[in-house]
């Protein structure tokens, strides 16, 4: 491999681990390759940084962040969340288990997991601690349930690694259905175990009649229709997964003119959200091709694939691996930039070894998501942690049988393929 790619790759790690925006890490190291490669044309940074914005299937991004954005100032949360506990209100936990319902729920709708920690963190916590739960439980519980959202579609991340590795959107879509709802049953399992052995009661003691489900239905069954439609759109062929983000959109500001709690403030400050969280990713892909390209012309990707190939016996070590490295990263990068630059280096390999594409995308994604839970990065912690007032180190003792739930899940992931492609196997025959 060549050195000057390797300091490039130091120059830009290094950058991270000081905190440098990650866009500006990213373009380090790219500018510090072109500047000890005499035969690199420095015009070369500003034509892949933007040709890396300008694939067609990236253009998804914004429109499901704006459906997402615009879902949240609809009022369309509190619908889901009286929803959720009409579902859930005799199970011990109470409101712990309508976070964790809610989070899969809105992992449907919104396609972040930040604004889903935020929303929560405000919303839930406090009613959560009126209900006699601690707080370092709450913000525990607010925290992890909120990687479940971008398991579900239409997640972020899912779109922007289809893209870069040519897995089927449609298909990785189809299979975050059964991976995020496993990651929720297991968490909803694993809180009423913790909350029967310390006495933390139910909302409700009594069954649901069936007129009071029907209602709560009611209220949130648009809403709820979103992924159906998405998801049902692109697998039957009436649009692309870049057609359905637009389709999300007019719905979500359909839903907010039929319920009218959508007025012109709101809009606008809806809009201001999705342009921002927009422009931050968008830096952080343009960035990133660039230096994909950097290690494309290096032949770094060939170069680990023979490595890996000639050095690893069988498929289940090479997860082994890959599975402890991308957790070491995730606590480290950030895991759009991570996906970006790791992608075009992981998936030849996990494809030489026969793994599946899209089993291979849940391994990926997976594990980048509990690195955004995991120190010394760990944005989801610092934002629930930050909101609710909790201290870190509480917050980590009280992680440690989240963070065992989610190894299971991991495993399962990794170990039984049919976790994430059985449902793709049967509806694509």
């Amino acid at each position: 491999m060549n050195d000057v790619v390797i300091i490039a790759a130091i120059v830009m790690l290094v950058c991270m681990f000081l905190k440098v925006p990650v866009f500006v890490s990213v373009l380090a190291g790219s500018v510090t390759y072109f500047t000890m490669t005499p035969d690199a044309s420095a015009q070369l940074i500003a034509q892949r940084f933007t040709s890396g914005m300008e694939s067609v299937p990236l253009l998804a991004v914004p429109f499901f962040i704006c459906a997402g954005v615009f879902m949240n100032y609809s009022g369309i949360t509190g619908r889901i969340m009286d929803f959720c506990a009409v579902l859930t209100g005799r199970m011990a936990g109470g409101l712990a288990q309508v976070n964790i319902l809610l989070s899969t729920l809105m992992g449907g709708l919104s396609g972040s997991n930040i604004a889903d920690a935020a929303m929560e963190a405000k919303m839930l916590v406090p009613e959560m601690e009126k209900n006699g739960l601690p707080r370092v439980f709450s913000t525990v519980v607010t925290a992890f349930s909120s990687i479940i959202t971008p398991l579900i579609p239409p997640g972020i991340q899912m779109i922007i690694y289809g893209t870069l590795s040519n897995v089927s959107i449609g298909k990785i879509f189809m299979a975050g259905i059964s991976v995020g709802a496993l990651t929720c049953l297991v968490m909803m399992a694993g809180t009423m175990v913790i909350s029967k052995k310390r006495g933390y009661k139910p909302l409700r003691t009594t069954g649901v009649s069936p007129n009071e489900f029907f209602r709560s239905f009611i209220k949130a069954s648009l809403p709820l229709c979103l992924p159906v439609i998405i998801i049902g759109g692109i697998r039957v062929g009436v649009f692309t997964p870049t057609e359905a983000g637009a389709v999300a959109v007019i719905y979500a500001v359909l839903l907010g003119l039929v319920y009218k709690d959508l007025n012109l403030k709101g809009s606008l400050a809806a809009i201001k959200e999705t342009v921002i969280t927009t422009g931050s990713i968008a830096l952080i892909i343009g960035s990133a091709a660039v230096f994909a390209w950097i290690l494309t012309k290096e032949r770094v990707p060939q170069t680990l694939t023979a490595m890996m190939v000639a050095g690893i016996s069988n498929k289940y070590v090479f997860l082994i691996v890959v599975n402890l490295f991308l957790l070491i990263v995730g606590m480290f990068i950030e895991g759009t930039a991570a996906t970006i630059v790791l992608t075009p280096l992981l998936a030849p390999i996990a494809a030489a070894f026969g793994i599946n594409e899209v089993q291979f995308t849940f391994i990926f994604i997976f594990n980048l998501s509990i690195g955004c839970i995991t120190p010394p990065m760990g944005v989801l912690m610092f934002v629930t942690c930050g909101i609710t007032g909790c201290k870190t180190r509480d917050f980590l003792k009280e992680a440690v049988p989240y963070f065992a739930m989610l190894l299971v899940v991991l495993l399962l992931v990794t170990f039984v393929p049919a976790v994430s492609v059985g449902i793709v196997d049967l509806l694509y025959q």
